[in-house]
Formats: structure tokens, sequence, C-alpha cells
């Protein structure tokens, strides 16, 4: 059994790695800037925002994420907390970033009016979640959901869209499509992946039982187009940024 993180880093880690740089270049992080990482989870994002020399500040409400933070970046200021009730006081940083996150937020709206009270007058707000349809190791889920499972109750899919992400953030806000690759050495790394449990699609492969979670493995295989070696997954995110004004 996987630990949660490591089973994060073969899951989405893979690809959450390749979307920090193009998501710090869109926020306009560099060198000095004041940031907070907002749901940081394993690190990819905060791992990105030191390498640029950033001064960095991390939260995520798991407790085992945020000791997985403190372990790899001893020097980052990590906390337990949700993004509804950040434990920084007002104007702290230069930006905050939540990098596929506002998604699993209980409350996106609260969130986002968290970011920008921790952000100095104008700083930046910036936040990013994967396209469903255009995120090619989730849409390939989807669509086998609807065979496996039909019955199943679908997912509230929330911030999938240029539009839903740009009114998230309000007046001003600047919208960009950000696309990263990842790489597998063949299916049974994929397969291996996905059963790791994390997120609403490895919590559903682990509801399955034995008969559907053999059809499913099939089922993606063939939808994969029955990868005889390695293979590679596009993944697109929308991400929006404003200024706090």
């Amino acid at each position: 059994m996987f630990s949660s993180d490591t089973a994060y880093d073969k899951f989405m880690g893979r690809f959450s790695v390749r979307l920090a740089p193009l998501f710090a270049d869109f926020s306009g992080v560099s060198a000095g800037s004041r940031v907070l990482d907002v749901g940081a989870g394993t690190g990819a994002l905060t791992s990105e925002l030191l390498r640029r020399d950033a001064t960095v500040a991390a939260m995520d409400p798991s407790p085992e994420f945020v000791a997985t933070l403190k372990s790899r970046f001893p020097d980052v200021d990590a906390r337990e907390a949700g993004a509804e009730e950040l434990p920084w006081p007002d104007g702290s940083f230069d930006a905050a970033l939540a990098q596929l996150v506002i998604a699993f937020m209980a409350d996106a709206d609260a969130g986002v009016a968290e970011m920008r009270r921790v952000v100095e007058p104008g700083g930046v707000v910036a936040v990013c979640m994967w396209d469903r349809e255009r995120m090619d190791l989730l849409h390939a889920v989807n669509q086998v959901q609807a065979v496996v499972d039909p019955d199943r109750s679908a997912d509230v899919q929330r911030f999938r869209s240029a539009d839903s992400i740009a009114n998230l953030l309000g007046d001003g806000a600047e919208v960009e499509l950000l696309v990263v690759d990842a790489e597998y050495a063949d299916f049974d790394e994929f397969w291996s992946a996905l059963t790791g449990g994390v997120g609403p699609a490895g919590a559903w492969v682990a509801s399955l039982d034995e008969d559907r979670r053999a059809q499913a493995h099939e089922e993606l295989r063939r939808f994969l187009g029955n990868p005889g070696g390695a293979f590679t997954l596009t993944g697109r995110a929308w991400a929006a940024r404003v200024e706090r004004r």
C-alpha cells in the first residue's frame, strides 16, 4: 500500500510537477517574491517557487501532506489549515497561488476571499484547475466510469472551464490554458498509479468489486489505444489571475 504522499506523486504528481513552472510563470513569480502555496499537497508548486528563489509559505488541510512538506522543505513555513481560514495576517504576501485545489475547497468563494486578504494591494491571486474533458487522464477515467458503473452519480465538476474559473476571481481576471505532458513506461504503470486510491478517480477504482475492477482495467486499456509500451498523456488546465485592488 502506498502512503498518500507517494500515491499522489505517482498519480497526479507527474502532471502537477510539470504544471508548476507554467503556473508560476503565469502568476508572475520571481526571485524575492513572498508567495503562499494554498493547498500545497506534496509540494509540486512549492518546489518550483523555491527554485525561483521566492520566499514561500504553504498550507494544506491534510496532516500527512503537511508533514511531507515540512520534511521536504524544512525552510518553508508549512501549516495545517483550510483555505477558508488562512492563518496569516492581512497583506503578508505578494502572491497567493492555488494549483489544482479550488474544486476541492469546501467554499471556493471564501477560499479566494482569504487569498485576497493575505495578499498586499497590487499583489496577485491565481488559481488553476484541470479542464475535465481535455485532461487525458481524467477524461479516460470519466468515459470508462460511464461504461463500468453507469448508475454511479456523476461528480460535480466545478471550475473546469475558462468562464467558471474567471468568474470565481471576478472583474479583471486574466485566463490562460496551460498544457503539459506526462509519460508512462507502459499501461501497468498507469494502472498502478490509478489504483493508489488518490482523488475521486482513485477512490472510484478502489470502490469497485473484483469483476468491475477487471472490467475497468480492460476498458481503460482499450480507451487508451491498447498501448504496448511507453505512451504520453496530455493535461490541460485553465489558469486565472487577478490583482488585488
